[in-house]
């Protein structure tokens, strides 16, 4: 079976682990260090804190925001549930804004019509490597006194007008999960350019511990005294995988050229089918695609989705709407709330893609393809 996606391991990426295995430091150390400032660079910004998972970063993003119950949070249905879930741990009220139909990135007007008082932030994800609009998002966040925040899980290694994805919101939470753009095979971090932002996430991550002597309230019981001022949680992300991840970054480029690649032959080859609709790239955006979002006819796409399966396809779908997951429903969201996420959903299915497809697989996808939905 040909995955949709998995990890591209070299040699390299192999010493690296070893040499931090090797080290006096598995965890706290300086490889943590070197990653978070490799990563801090690609994206543009001066803080990057590292962290468990993709999870984990949104947990700790939505932390360092401030949010608290009461609080709204204005988010897509159309992304894995952890972007909303992330939120709703911290006790907001997740409001979904229905999508751009051309490439299920949240849409800007919708957004704008459920701001409230009680809005805090506007999260906004990168379907499928392609950035949002950020240009229009952050202008209603700037306008209405809330934060932005982008969830970059799909889009390392993206940029819009030339700013990297990491850039061009307040905060923003990448994903390393293996079949991600990079991996640490579990792992995430937030970045961002704002200090404040960056100290307030980096403290959640390390269960709000405070060995500053300067503000600790009672300095003065011993060289050994930490303090915990407010509640956190631990997602530190080892040395062993930072490691990783800082060898895999210095492969980032190659893995983007080659998504790219895959993308262009995909479009070439499949653009004529009948009932079938291409992933959208906006002007100004280029993508490092992490999903190839193929939409068929809604009436088909299971029969598509199982014909592909039986013929070593290993397509996904991405993702089904985030409230209708019983957790949401129990709360009260009801399927029709967004009539363009869900429509996407319902006619949506993920090819192979990821940097180690050769050549051959990427004409045996297209092959079969083309067979399966032409029947």
């Amino acid at each position: 079976m040909l995955p949709y996606g998995r990890q591209s391991i070299d040699p390299g990426d192999i010493a690296a682990v070893d040499a931090a295995l090797r080290s006096d430091w598995l965890t706290t150390g300086p490889e943590v260090d070197r990653f978070e400032a490799a990563i801090a660079e690609r994206a543009g910004v001066e803080h990057a804190v590292s962290v468990t998972s993709g999870t984990a970063a949104l947990h700790v993003a939505y932390a360092a925001a401030g949010i608290e119950p009461g609080d709204e949070v204005i988010t897509t249905p159309l992304t894995f549930v952890a972007t909303a879930a992330g939120a709703a741990l911290h006790g907001a009220k997740i409001v979904f804004a229905d999508v751009d139909p051309a490439t299920g990135n949240i849409d800007p007007a919708a957004v704008e019509s459920l701001v409230t008082e009680r809005t805090k932030v506007i999260a906004g994800v990168d379907y499928a490597g392609v950035p949002v609009d950020g240009a229009a998002l952050r202008e209603i966040a700037s306008r209405h006194g809330l934060l932005f925040l982008e969830d970059a899980a799909h889009s390392i290694g993206s940029s819009q007008d030339g700013t990297p994805v990491g850039s061009l919101a307040d905060l923003t939470t990448y994903s390393f999960f293996p079949t991600k753009n990079l991996t640490t095979a579990e792992g995430g971090a937030v970045v961002t350019a704002d200090a404040e932002l960056a100290a307030r996430a980096r403290a959640f991550k390390n269960h709000g511990l405070v060995r500053d002597r300067a503000v600790q309230r009672h300095p003065d019981e011993g060289p050994w005294h930490q303090e915990v001022h407010s509640f956190g949680l631990n997602y530190r992300l080892p040395d062993v995988l930072c490691a990783l991840g800082t060898s895999q970054l210095a492969r980032l480029d190659q893995f983007v050229a080659r998504r790219a690649e895959v993308k262009t032959a995909y479009d070439e080859a499949l653009g004529d089918l009948d009932g079938v609709e291409l992933p959208a790239v906006p002007e100004g955006a280029a993508p490092a695609w992490h999903l190839y979002p193929l939409r068929v006819p809604a009436e088909r796409r299971r029969e598509i989705f199982e014909a592909l399966r039986k013929r070593g396809i290993g397509v996904q779908v991405n993702y089904i709407p985030a409230y209708w997951h019983p957790v949401f429903e129990d709360l009260g969201y009801q399927r029709g709330l967004c009539p363009v996420a869900e429509d996407y959903y319902r006619r949506e299915i993920s090819l192979p893609m990821f940097p180690g497809l050769t050549d051959e697989d990427v004409e045996r996808v297209i092959e079969v393809t083309r067979e399966v939905v032409a029947a």
